[in-house]
């Protein structure tokens, strides 16, 4: 389960005025889990401050962005960042907690040119979190380094991909960030988020975004790195190959293209977890010559130019797919060739058919509904199932939570996932966060359970375990005290049998 806990939610704000309805349990005995770093925050308020501190941070050190100048950075030059954190401490880069606003790194004045991408990411395990990366000449971040946490950001109207992984870049984790509006000159190019060409493997997107990207919501073209895997998890492709104002361009205009090479040879192998693409003007999860192993599972695909399209040319090596919609694609229908298949408890198998009557809402424009606080995606009722749907409990058991005696068709349950029978009233924080002496750790539960709650570092590796217990009803708080903790980066997991959920926690001296 370790390897899976990189979903992660925190809030920076104090929530100081819970503590006196919480019912409180100190931790002691903490286990040393490495060497102490002496770091100076960073607080930094114009662009020059900023490029400067990125320049002189080390490893563990954070760097703050304030808004008090104004939140619009404007950089008429790129920014390379070459520096290194360490697996145990990142190096992050934040909004000012204190700041009313977002940040927006604006790089709109830089010409239309492949050299001139915003932001070029070469150094490993840093976080980067809430900036709104606007206007750049090329892509709006390149990453080349590995174990990154990209967090909450937005990557729109630049004239290339608004993020992409190369030059080996591997094991990076892009969570809940939007990518839009990009498009270049000749209409041709720029994708919402990109892992591809020479890419490294074990890159993942979660809880992200991409929509009215000239040419693919996700583009996974190889040249000249071949079987590698890349993950999608909870995310949204919306209407690619339209530009902003609502007409077509003269890119490809998929969804999620899963792969394709120059000489049809390459593999991508790709994995699609409750992921939708919807409303894309060619296809919804493209097939494009991949020859890797393609994974979908309890996806959905809804009124794309063709859903599904893995066709019977350069075929893949294996397609599964399964607990997954398509409904209604406009131009024709879905294919499903490859060298092995095993498709499975789909809308359009053993007698279902999907219509417009299996949902709450089918108005695409909920899909661009404002995130919540802490960056996840929006609470809507697009393509979610109505009671009494025969696409509910028609699924197969893939290894995804799940309600009743099976999962349902398509990317959403109908009733909100319970750790035994109760139900988290909302996500685990801790305030405050960064800490340095004392932290509380705060979760909701509606009805009494048994709960471990643990402690890792960022590699996976536990770092204490707070004995299993049965927690009450309503707010539950835990202080935590520093005492032997390194400063760094750790993550917070509150578990129970059948659901668990994760916080990060940053630990400075």
């Amino acid at each position: 389960m370790i390897h899976k806990i990189l979903i992660l939610i925190f809030f920076l704000n104090s929530f100081a005025h819970l503590a006196a309805e919480c019912k409180i349990e100190s931790i002691s005995n903490i286990k040393e889990s490495g060497a102490d770093f002496a770091v100076a925050d960073i607080y930094v308020s114009t662009p020059l401050e900023l490029t400067n501190a990125l320049a002189t941070v080390t490893a563990g050190g954070n760097i703050y962005i304030s808004d008090s100048n104004g939140s619009n950075y404007v950089f008429n030059t790129k920014i390379s960042i070459t520096k290194s954190g360490t697996s145990g401490n990142l190096i992050s880069l934040l909004p000012n907690p204190a700041n009313t606003t977002r940040i927006k790194l604006d790089f709109s004045s830089m010409a239309e040119n492949s050299s001139n991408r915003a932001i070029t990411l070469s150094g490993s395990y840093w976080h980067i979190k809430g900036l709104d990366i606007f206007g750049a000449g090329d892509n709006g971040m390149f990453i080349g380094g590995s174990n990154n946490l990209i967090e909450f950001c937005t990557f729109s109207e630049c004239k290339d991909t608004g993020l992409q992984i190369g030059s080996g870049g591997s094991n990076n984790t892009i969570l809940n960030c939007d990518s839009f509006f990009n498009a270049d000159s000749t209409l041709e190019n720029a994708d919402g988020f990109a892992c591809k060409l020479d890419a490294g493997t074990g890159n993942k997107f979660i809880g992200c975004r991409a929509w009215q990207n000239l040419d693919d919501g996700w583009d996974g073209y190889l040249r000249p790195a071949d079987n590698i895997t890349t993950t999608h998890e909870n995310c949204w492709a919306i209407k690619n190959g339209y530009l902003k104002n609502g007409t077509i361009g003269a890119g490809d205009g998929n969804g999620f293209k899963t792969g394709g090479s120059d000489d049809k040879l390459l593999k991508h192998n790709a994995i699609y977890k409750n992921c939708i693409a919807v409303g894309n003007v060619f296809d919804g999860f493209d097939h494009n010559s991949n020859r890797g192993d393609v994974t979908l599972y309890n996806c959905g695909a809804y009124s794309n130019g063709r859903n599904i399209n893995f066709g019977n040319s350069n075929i893949a090596n294996s397609l599964t797919i399964k607990n997954t919609i398509s409904f209604s694609g406009v131009s024709g229908g879905d294919s499903y060739s490859a060298t092995t298949t095993n498709i499975t408890n789909n809308s359009w198998q053993n007698g279902l058919v999907a219509n417009a009557s299996d949902f709450v809402s089918l108005d695409i424009a909920l899909l661009t509904s404002p995130r919540k606080a802490d960056g996840s995606l929006p609470d809507i009722d697009f393509m979610k199932l109505v009671p009494g749907s025969d696409l509910i409990d028609k699924g197969v058991n893939v290894g995804l939570p799940f309600n009743g005696v099976a999962p349902d068709l398509g990317a959403f349950e109908t009733i909100a996932l319970g750790l035994n029978d109760f139900e988290f009233e909302e996500g685990i924080y801790n305030y405050p966060n960064p800490f340095s002496t004392e932290t509380n750790i705060v979760f909701n539960i509606k009805q009494a359970s048994k709960i471990q709650v643990s402690l890792y570092n960022l590699m996976g590796v536990k770092v204490f375990d707070i004995t299993e217990k049965v927690y009450t009803a309503g707010t539950n708080s835990i202080l935590l005290k520093r005492d032997k903790l390194s400063s760094g980066n750790y993550l917070l997991v509150v578990k129970g049998e059948d659901n668990e959920r994760n916080s990060k926690i940053i630990s400075i001296r």
